[in-house]
């Protein structure tokens, strides 16, 4: 279905309203883990070259530039605000309890220790694991007078993951463990990732989540970043994207799995890479013009990060990206009205039907 810009602002406008519509939350928290398509802040505060606490990041968001790597809000946000919950804080900056959740993500982390480190400190997928494990020790105990209303709690409680792309684009930025052996076939490489990332899960059930929704990797090869430097012709590099594909394919099942083996867990996988690439490939289907180009001017040419303090496109929501990177705010809100309703893009249910288990 073709959206036009007046339905990109009902849209944006709709998740605003929302808490108020429904009252009461739809779930008692929500926990985000991934990198920067996720991350609400928590790189402001590490040695890092990845960073978004400048303008233009934020111009469309209410409290300016927190450290999202885009123009407005993100999928984790929306998805909040569908709840009626606060936008989970970025967990090294919050100074109370959030018994409403909080964000783990980090920008240019992944599932490997390795990636990111390249640009700074940045707290990889094991890392944020063991940080929630200490959230649960050090604060959402004591607030509980029992374990069984702890685990009540974990129970219903959304918890998001969107990473893996930077693992994968590490491999073109030359600074992937895998550049170093050429032994590594699409699918070791799409295995060695889903192995690391399943012990993840298996460690986040044992410490109480049972509601996961893991994002599939998107298009990397339609970035600015990877098209504008490796490909000679066309909107995307394929090769990326096809490489993608190996660990994208393997999600469903192994999902499945993880769902049948640990007893009362429901993983839910959101299909966002064939949304993403279509997008690309049909702009006027999702109310977009450009799909090829940055929102904000950046390093290299339109492949990195904004340029701090420049103006940037005057009307974001007819682009796909804001950098060389990222998603616009008008995306996010696409992907996530379409994981909160469609069980044909959040599968096998959409968000509305989670909560309600």
């Amino acid at each position: 279905m073709r959206r036009s810009s007046g339905s990109h602002v009902f849209l944006l406008i709709f998740f605003r309203f929302l808490p108020l519509m429904h009252g009461v939350p739809l779930a008692p928290a929500l926990y985000v883990f991934g990198d920067s398509l996720l991350d609400s802040g928590n790189n402001n505060l590490l040695p890092t070259l990845a960073k978004a606490d400048f303008p233009p990041y934020g111009r469309d968001f209410a409290k300016g530039s927190t450290g999202r790597f885009t123009n407005g809000r993100t999928v984790a946000d929306f998805i909040a605000e569908f709840l009626g919950l606060p936008y989970s804080p970025p967990f090294l900056s919050i100074r109370n309890s959030a018994l409403t959740g909080l964000n783990y993500a980090s920008g240019s982390c992944g599932i490997l220790p390795e990636t990111g480190s390249s640009l700074g400190k940045c707290l990889n997928l094991g890392e944020q694991i063991s940080l929630f494990q200490l959230t649960i020790a050090s604060d959402l105990k004591k607030h509980f007078d029992s374990s069984s209303k702890l685990s009540e709690y974990l129970s219903k409680s959304i918890f998001l993951f969107s990473v893996g792309s930077n693992d994968y684009l590490n491999i073109y930025s030359g600074n992937s463990i895998f550049n170093s052996s050429k032994r590594n076939t699409p699918q070791q490489i799409a295995t060695l990732l889903w192995d690391k990332l399943s012990a993840h899960f298996e460690t986040l059930y044992n410490l109480g989540a049972r509601k996961i929704v893991m994002f599939e990797i998107g298009p990397i090869g339609c970035t600015p970043a990877v098209a504008k430097t490796h490909q000679k012709t066309g909107p995307c590099l394929d090769e990326a994207n096809q490489l993608v594909s190996y660990f994208n394919n393997m999600l469903p099942a192994m999902l499945g799995n993880l769902t049948f083996t640990l007893r009362g867990s429901t993983f839910v996988l959101a299909r966002c890479n064939w949304l993403g690439n279509d997008a690309v490939m049909n702009p006027s289907k999702y109310g977009l013009e450009d799909t090829s180009n940055a929102c904000c001017v950046t390093w290299q040419n339109g492949t990195s990060a904004c340029i701090p303090w420049v103006a940037p496109c005057l009307n974001s929501n007819k682009n796909y990206f804001w950098d060389g990177y990222h998603p616009t705010e008008v995306v996010y809100s696409d992907i996530a009205s379409r994981c909160i309703k469609d069980n044909t893009v959040c599968v096998p249910l959409n968000l509305q039907q989670l909560v309600q288990m």
